[in-house]
């Protein structure tokens, strides 16, 4: 059985036992949290697709751990201008593993 869900403005494929990198959570690490946006449910042939949702799927999820992902280097530069600005960012994350779809 396999999912696809929506949180942080992305959408993930997931299944029992995944796990994956999420945006950041505000859940407290070993706790569950419920993932509500599922857009379809599937096992093997059957396939449900919602219109936006599917009503009444959910699925539970594990919070693992925190973190911060790699930095990424932002570089600016116009030429012949004497301009050049360089930046860097981590975005935090939130590492759960799929317990179970419903």
């Amino acid at each position: 059985m396999h999912a696809l869900i929506k949180t942080g403005g992305k959408q993930y494929r997931v299944a029992p036992g995944d796990k994956l990198k999420i945006e950041s959570l505000p859940a407290e690490v070993g706790s569950v949290v419920t993932l509500d946006q599922v857009l379809a449910v599937g096992d093997g042939a059957d396939l449900r697709l919602g219109t936006p949702l599917v009503a009444g799927a959910a699925v539970q999820a594990t919070v693992l751990a925190h973190g911060r992902g790699d930095k990424v280097r932002i570089f600016k530069m116009r030429r012949r201008k004497h301009y050049a600005k360089t930046q860097g960012h981590r975005q935090n994350y939130t590492e759960v593993r799929i317990d179970s779809i419903a």
